[in-house]
């Protein structure tokens, strides 16, 4: 789509918000479920799609891309008029008789830009929040996942008026278009340099805007944990959709002398969940492009392969990967992963690992393998990093009531649930004021009256 189209476009919802159509509950309700049902009727073609695009199986798709979206819409729904309802908070001495309130306003026409890893979820998701606050939205799905990009065209075109919600597709020159529009809110998933790039445009035209990025996430284990149980939450959360997960365990941190007795736990549970053929395996996917395979292949050169290492450039398969003998100046541990190569190195003591993790970059998440409490409050204490899990991966993510977002180079801002009404409306504040007490005091000449107010505001 070109510039002057997407401007069109843009317009177009502008004038659509301010009749005000998309403001209503019933029409907020409504939509949801307009929205909902959408997504039922087609799960057969969304699950074709993400098996095309990323090898994705049923059941992982299901989970990861659409029980997700039923379960933030069911919220929403239960919820949505406690959050739309004005708020009543206390109002200052000085300024009675008086009411103060904060009112919960739409912000208008919003861009949503997603990637490529969940493509279908995190388009729908953020887009839920939208229409429950309100908005009107853009919707630009990634041109990597070309075959869930066009489904979703097809599901919005049929579900709402473009005035309302539309999608655009195109590559970087179209996305590079649509984030030069003056946006009311401009949310974006993706990498943390492209997330600069989008933060420096948007700011020329002061649009405010969502950053979920990414980043090394590691993954802690104290000596004290229950070690098959630990192999089996890592090695689903690292492997899940082929390792393309933002906060998928990026490298594992073992206390020193451990992992030669960890890597046999860790080989025999890949074997159980994908087989010893992981490439037969149904329930194991494949990396998106060929730009992202080659990209991974070459870490593959890093240390020494303990576990996997093997590829098949034909299918773009690359399986479950556990690299050993590594430094963090391996090119493995410079950037953030994302695919199935999971680096471990060792180390000496909490206080040592913890001062590594600080040094870097604040990680969108953190997981932390432990049966001793006080070492868990140390590392919940001393880490600043966007969410995570004691004992588990990921799993911090399916609950509505915790908002997901990065911190520092991960991201800026958080949604789901609550969250993400709040990310789409505005807080705008009120204060109601009668007519039948107006104390001169306030107006000029204000002659000695500082004696007064000095008095009031103790």
């Amino acid at each position: 789509m070109e510039a002057t189209e997407i401007s069109r476009l843009k317009t177009t919802q502008k004038h659509f918000f301010n009749t005000g159509k998309t403001k209503p509950y019933e029409v907020r309700v409504e939509s949801l479920k307009k929205l909902e049902a959408s997504i039922r009727s087609y799960e057969p073609q969304i699950f074709e799609a993400l098996a095309k695009d990323l090898g994705k199986s049923e059941t992982e798709s299901y989970i990861s891309e659409i029980a997700f979206l039923y379960e933030e819409i069911r919220f929403a729904l239960k919820h949505l008029k406690k959050w739309m309802k004005p708020k009543r908070v206390s109002t200052p001495f000085t300024q009675w008789p008086a009411k103060s309130y904060l009112y919960l306003d739409p912000l208008g026409s919003v861009l949503i830009i997603a990637p490529w890893n969940y493509p279908f979820q995190l388009v729908m998701s953020p887009l839920i929040g939208a229409i429950a606050a309100g908005n009107c939205a853009v919707l630009k799905p990634s041109e990597l996942s070309t075959h869930t990009s066009r489904l979703i065209e097809e599901i919005i075109a049929k579900t709402f008026p473009k005035e309302h919600v539309a999608v655009v597709l195109g590559g970087i020159e179209t996305s590079q278009a649509l984030v030069a529009q003056p946006w009311d809110h401009l949310f974006f998933t993706g990498g943390t340099e492209i997330g600069r790039k989008v933060m420096t445009e948007a700011a020329k035209t002061l649009t405010p805007v969502t950053l979920e990025l990414g980043g090394k996430s590691p993954c802690l284990v104290d000596s004290d944990t229950d070690w098959e149980v630990t192999a089996k939450r890592i090695v689903w959360g690292k492997f899940f959709n082929a390792g393309q997960t933002c906060v998928a365990p990026d490298y594992l941190l073992l206390p020193k002398g451990s992992t030669e007795q960890f890597i046999p736990l860790l080989k025999a549970t890949i074997e159980s969940f994908f087989s010893k053929t992981p490439e037969k395996s149904p329930d194991y996917g494949r990396i998106v492009s060929q730009g992202q395979y080659e990209r991974l292949k070459k870490y593959l050169r890093s240390g020494k392969v303990a576990l996997g290492g093997i590829y098949k450039d034909e299918e773009r398969f690359i399986a479950p990967t556990v690299l050993t003998e590594l430094s963090w100046q391996d090119d493995v541990m410079k950037e953030e992963i994302f695919g199935p190569i999971l680096p471990v190195l060792e180390y000496e003591s909490l206080e040592q690992v913890i001062g590594q993790i600080q040094s870097r970059p604040k990680p969108l998440a953190l997981y932390y393998f432990s049966k001793d409490e006080e070492k868990t409050r140390e590392v919940l204490k001393r880490i600043s990093f966007g969410g995570g899990c004691i004992n588990d991966t990921l799993v911090h993510l399916a609950n509505p009531k915790l908002p997901f977002g990065g911190v520092g180079e991960s991201g800026l801002g958080k949604y789901h649930g609550k969250y993400s009404f709040d990310t789409f409306s505005h807080e705008k504040s009120v204060v109601k004021r009668s007519f039948w007490l107006d104390l001169a005091l306030r107006y000029p000449p204000y002659l000695d009256h500082i004696k007064i107010f000095r008095k009031l505001m103790r």
